[in-house]
């Protein structure tokens, strides 16, 4: 099998194929998804840092950074905007394959499409196409890829540049070079994942630039080098532990497509810790329990979640957002992990402090087994009278088994959008982007 040549062919065709109205929404609520994240992270850095440290590299074009407001060339709007839509943590997912797509894809897409003035259904088309060669990708190399690299970061640029290609008009040859010259720029490793560094959120920045860059290079005549993906010193070989299980990412091809399976995060963290939080939910709920009435909570997880958000004394908002014991204490304590959990007044209350000193986190053999097209979490609550109680989180809400609704979204957008737009200006662009007919453009907000 030639993978790209194969996953080449599959984002052509959405230049032409009809367009089935569910598809067609579910890129609209990706869109809206990814202004609902990606506005609050206008305002904090490393993205407001970015945008100042290249203001001088803006250049002339009509793609906007919505991080200062101003329009300028399509790579330089979709890297400093996809920055700040991976910030808060609250960005899609496409779970089977641990990658989150809308931040570098959509910002691309985006940008490009302003730029060259397009309508709006030929953005829609390349948003899918670009989510679909994306998570294809990343079913092919997971989950041994997520060992070292940062999925959204690597296989972001092979997504962008699918999503730029097709925006560019290319055939499906030139698609194909756009992916294998991708697979070279591809990179953003775990350890930047650690601690207070802010390299994270600049991941899928580069992704969208990269992408680009190789989407550009394509349309002008750039090729690759036959194999880029599955050869034997191709990016699946360097990446993971196989050349790739291609059977599986074209699993379904035709029958369904990708951004219709996404994830949409209803808590702003990191995903790992998703099941953990739906199950203490349910189980606070279920036996009325307040937090002073527990001793002590043990987590099972899968892997990626031992390995990542077991973070019992994190020092930041970054780090924070990736510790499961600061995270699950504050839903205990105030009810929800949104915007203001990771605020600095409550990074230190000692309540939130003092009861994660009594969650533990462990691997589960059998969750790790799972993983990742299962997120599963095993909670056991021992109380101050001596019982004990034991619940199983079999999935996360917001995945494709127990999806948020439309309404939920809308609220998810207006509570996020709401931190930086008025309600005027956030009505306006939820219209444009849900039932509007042409591309979203320049944003009000107090931020600019």
């Amino acid at each position: 099998m030639d993978a790209v040549r194969e996953l080449a062919a599959i984002a052509a065709d959405w230049r032409r194929r009809p367009l089935e109205a569910d598809v067609e929404w579910a890129a609209r609520r990706a869109v809206l998804d990814w202004f609902a994240t990606t506005l609050p992270g206008c305002v904090q850095p490393p993205a407001t840092l970015l945008a100042g440290a290249l203001a001088s590299q803006r250049g002339t074009g009509r793609a906007w950074c919505y991080v200062d407001g101003r329009p300028g060339t399509v790579r330089h709007a979709a890297l400093i905007n996809a920055v700040a839509s991976h910030t808060v943590e609250f960005d899609d997912i496409f779970r089977d394959g641990g990658y989150h797509p809308g931040s570098p894809t959509v910002a691309a897409a985006l940008a490009l499409a302003q730029d060259r003035g397009l309508p709006l259904e030929t953005f829609h088309r390349a948003l899918i196409a670009g989510y679909e060669v994306g998570c294809r990708v990343s079913l092919a190399i997971q989950p041994s890829h997520y060992a070292y690299w940062h999925t959204t970061a690597t296989v972001g640029t092979i997504g962008a540049a699918v999503a730029g290609a097709v925006l560019l008009d290319c055939d499906e040859a030139a698609i194909g070079h756009a992916i294998g010259l991708a697979s070279s720029f591809a990179g953003g490793h775990q350890q930047n994942l650690q601690g207070e560094g802010m390299a994270k959120a600049m991941h899928p920045g580069h992704a969208a630039d990269a992408g680009l860059l190789a989407a550009f290079a394509a349309a002008a005549g750039v090729t690759a080098a036959a194999g880029a993906l599955d050869g034997a010193r191709g990016y699946a070989a360097a990446t993971s532990a196989s050349a790739g299980d291609w059977d599986a990412a074209l699993e379904g091809v035709g029958q369904w497509t990708p951004i219709t399976r996404t994830t949409v995060k209803n808590h702003g963290c990191c995903g790992h810790i998703f099941p953990a939080l739906d199950g203490m939910r349910a189980i606070m709920e279920e036996e009325a329990l307040s937090p002073d009435a527990v001793a002590s909570i043990m987590v099972e997880g899968y892997a990626a979640t031992a390995q990542m958000c077991d973070r019992p004394a994190p020092v930041s908002s970054q780090d924070a957002r990736f510790s499961l014991q600061y995270c699950l204490a504050a839903q205990m304590l105030t009810g929800a992990v949104r915007l203001a959990a990771f605020e600095p007044n409550m990074l230190v209350r000692a309540d939130i402090r003092a009861l994660m000193q009594r969650i533990v986190v462990t691997e589960a053999p059998d969750l790790s087994a799972a993983y990742p097209r299962r997120r599963m979490a095993r909670i056991a609550v021992r109380l101050r009278d001596g019982r004990e109680i034991n619940h199983t989180q079999l999935v996360r809400k917001g995945d494709p088994e127990a999806p948020l609704t439309d309404e939920e979204i809308l609220r998810k957008y207006q509570e996020l959008a709401g931190s930086v737009l008025d309600p005027e200006e956030s009505g306006r662009l939820k219209g444009v982007v849900m039932t509007g007919g042409t591309l979203p453009g320049p944003i009000g907000f107090a931020g600019v």
